[in-house]
């Protein structure tokens, strides 16, 4: 047994080839969705030289013989998707970029990284910015990294003892070595985690611009939304930010000591005693200062449906390890399910996620940011897929069909500072495209309906795009690739502290 497990551990993982890639390539006939205006502009000839968008024009464009001729008739052109909160890890070479580009999303946001010493199972800047550079050059299948992340910074407890002393962030003198690190590792952003300590995460929000660095990712529990959003948070992740902040309680969730304890006792009266003017007052405040918003409905719509089959026995199952699947999913099934069966009728986990979905809208109403992103690798949330159904679920709370197309494409564009490149389809961008065969303006499951799929103007055609989704699911269900999984989380430092916590 220990040969046979050693020699799956060792054994090579078969990669994939992207696409040959085309001096030229012209889409025909193809109605383009300016996602600015919801226009839709009808029989365009859209001419990709190298990478960019080069000559968009409604008569016809003479093909070379070294050209590839793509028939647009009657299909949908919108941007290259984007997937704004995600975590890679050493597998997803293999277990989430190709289901990526499968479905569209040719960007994502990583929010998770490293500390000071490779990991075995979470990646870090260095591993995405050499995807990026191996995209650029068409030797990965992948999508592109945007705006790299530093590891989760949530106080002493969520880092390993022998890291250095400054990752645990236990006072603010710590601060400048952990700014000055990420800095050389060309990291974007620190991603705060809710525990963070109050004096800490203020000195974290001022110092960080001065290292060009910015603050992403939780709503810290010990200090109030408003300061967060005033000292300059660039975007808050998840469902439940408004609901820790707008109950005649909510200080009680700011106490260090019982927090945890007070939260999972009071869930209910969380949902019961929302305060909506209090919210709309910060959401006020969240347009103003240009601070963004990352729902992640997924996150909540599991946690909501995790008792009922009709959810968790999904056909997407095939594209996870039953590593992660026993592991990991199962045990936070498990303790969803009976916190959802414990009473009758609504569950508050279900309050939860209705509550949050009524909230975006009133988010979006106001003007604030929306940015879609689904939390992949958390329970139940698939790489690709789910973006879809993040943005099925924007639209039922309230967000118009074109409205939660653009938290997918030019919100997340802007937000990024790539504007310039991507988020539109126009002459001089990237060409980060999906050719759709329905209009997901009309409804906004057509975005679904994927015929086609350009990242860096390299072409992958339906046949390709089955290709990608059928390599995933073969290498997920193989026993080498489970032992790697296995062994991945088990020496992984990082992830040990995180279980024990």
């Amino acid at each position: 047994m220990v040969i046979v497990i050693a020699t799956a551990y060792i054994w090579p993982t078969s990669t994939l080839q992207s696409p040959k890639s085309f001096v030229k390539t012209i889409i025909k006939n193809v109605n383009i969705i300016d996602v600015e205006t919801g226009e839709v502009i009808k029989n365009q000839f859209v001419l990709i030289e190298n990478s960019r968008i080069t000559k968009i024009d409604s008569t016809h464009i003479p093909v070379s013989d070294d050209a590839l001729l793509i028939d647009g008739s009657g299909q949908f052109l919108i941007p290259g998707l984007w997937d704004m909160h995600t975590h890679s890890n050493q597998h997803s070479e293999w277990l989430h970029h190709p289901l990526y580009i499968a479905n569209g999303v040719t960007s994502v946001r990583d929010m998770s990284g490293q500390l000071n010493k490779k990991d075995s199972y979470w990646v870090g800047s260095k591993e995405r910015l050499q995807w990026n550079k191996d995209v650029e050059n068409n030797s990965r299948v992948s999508p592109k990294y945007v705006l790299q992340s530093s590891y989760q910074m949530d106080g002493e407890k969520a880092i390993p003892e022998d890291a250095p002393d400054f990752f645990k962030l236990q006072n603010p003198s710590q601060v400048d070595s952990l700014l000055q690190f990420y800095k050389k590792e060309k990291v974007d952003f620190i991603k705060v985690y809710q525990q963070l300590p109050k004096e800490t995460y203020k000195a974290l929000a001022k110092k960080a611009p001065k290292y060009g660095l910015h603050l992403a990712g939780h709503k810290p529990m010990f200090l109030s939304l408003e300061k967060a959003i005033n000292l300059g948070q660039r975007s808050f992740e998840h469902g439940r930010i408004f609901m820790y902040e707008c109950f005649p309680e909510a200080d009680s969730l700011k106490n260090p000591d019982h927090w945890k304890t007070y939260f999972s006792k009071s869930k209910s009266i969380i949902v019961q005693q929302f305060d909506s003017v209090q919210a709309k007052i910060l959401m006020r405040l969240m347009q103003q200062e240009n601070a963004y918003w990352t729902p992640t409905l997924q996150t909540l719509k599991f946690e909501a449906n995790a008792h009922k089959e009709s959810f968790t026995n999904t056909k997407n199952l095939k594209y996870v390890t039953n590593i992660r699947k026993q592991l990991w999913w199962k045990y936070d099934t498990d303790h969803n399910k009976e916190k959802n069966l414990e009473s009758e009728g609504v569950s508050v986990s279900e309050q939860f996620y209705e509550a949050s979905k009524k909230q975006v809208a009133i988010a979006n109403k106001l003007g604030v940011p929306i940015m879609a992103g689904t939390d992949v690798t958390d329970s139940y949330v698939f790489a690709g897929f789910s973006l879809h159904d993040e943005l099925f679920d924007l639209t039922t709370s309230g967000l118009s069909n074109l409205e939660a197309l653009q938290s997918a494409t030019i919100v997340p564009a802007k937000f990024s500072n790539q504007i310039n490149d991507y988020g539109t389809i126009e002459i001089g961008k990237k060409a980060d495209l999906v050719l759709l065969d329905k209009n997901p303006l009309l409804d906004i499951s057509n975005t679904k309906s994927i015929n086609g799929v350009l990242i860096n103007g390299i072409y992958y055609d339906r046949e390709k795009l089955a290709t990608l989704k059928e390599f995933t699911a073969s290498v997920a269900s193989s026993f080498h690739m489970n032992v790697k999984a296995f062994f991945s989380l088990l020496n992984s430092p990082l992830i040990r502290v995180q279980f024990a916590d």
